[in-house]
């Protein structure tokens, strides 16, 4: 499969180029409230602040902050309101971290175009790949960001719904397709695509993603997995987020043995660790 295709290897953030000759790591900084694993736990300065230094010296070369809880049956909020955890979080990072590569995690195109045009965001990385927000390619396409765009069915309230698929793997690849078609005729070209772990998919789904992952490289895109700390590996162990680090470390290595080019974690150094003995297999 690497020897058909042609995969993107570099995406272009701002002027920085990103390569992706070797995985890298994004953090995840969750300010919401009710994030299933952090949440609530960072909205002190000081607190943000030491996750940022954190994840930073042990390796993260993108952070990932989100205001807005994708977790099944997460409240909704206002647009308002997820712009009002943004700013002050974002106002921080760019003045204690003014070069670093920042991604928002937002659905909505109103909040990309003003955290891209007042906060210098780098990337915008939208769970439901402009579903939830039709304006939001055309927004992306004039700002001109690297796009990360997540395979899910209905909103993160009803995903767990929509469950039905008669050949998973086709139907997300179909998905992405059509989406990369229309992206690109827009003028977009630096797209990076998540198959969506836990989202409108099933325990045994998710794993049978994970297993043929790289049946995603025939879209010649960088592939994003975000496996961390997620139900499909602590509901499987019978245990709580707080335990599956273990278990999120072993199916990163599964992921980047299957072609995962960025590692979307709460836990920067651990996925740096695996990331650096996997490539001694390559």
């Amino acid at each position: 499969m690497n020897k058909l295709f042609t995969k993107k290897i570099s995406i272009n953030c701002k002027g920085q180029l990103i390569d992706f000759d070797k995985p890298i790591v994004m953090g995840i900084l969750n300010i919401t409230p009710d994030s299933f694993y952090d949440g609530g736990f960072y909205h002190h300065e000081d607190k943000i602040l030491q996750r940022l230094n954190k994840m930073i010296s042990e390796g993260a070369k993108i952070i990932d902050i989100g205001a807005y809880s994708s977790r099944p049956g997460a409240k909704h909020i206002s647009e308002k309101e997820e712009l009002n955890r943004l700013t002050p979080v974002l106002e921080l990072t760019l003045k204690h971290f003014p070069g670093l590569i920042v991604s928002v995690d937002t659905f909505r195109s109103k909040i990309a175009q003003t955290v891209v045009n007042d906060f210098g965001v780098s990337i915008i990385n939208d769970i439901s790949a402009g579903e939830l927000d039709h304006k939001m390619f055309e927004t992306i396409s004039r700002l001109q960001v690297p796009y990360i765009m997540m395979h899910m069915k209905g909103t993160p309230k009803t995903m767990q719904q929509n469950i039905g698929y008669k050949n998973l793997i086709k139907e997300i690849i179909d998905y992405f397709t059509v989406k990369i078609a229309s992206l690109k005729a827009m003028g977009v070209h630096d797209i990076i695509i998540d198959p969506g772990f836990g989202f409108s998919k099933t325990l045994e789904q998710n794993y049978q993603i994970l297993k043929n992952l790289k049946d995603f490289q025939i879209l010649e895109l960088p592939i994003l997995v975000g496996l961390s700390r997620k139900s499909m590996i602590y509901k499987q162990l019978d245990i709580n987020p707080a335990r599956a680090l273990n278990g999120t470390s072993v199916l990163n290595t599964i992921a980047l043995q299957n072609g995962a080019d960025i590692l979307r974690v709460h836990d920067v150094k651990e996925a740096a660790e695996v990331i650096n003995l996997v490539e001694l297999m390559h």
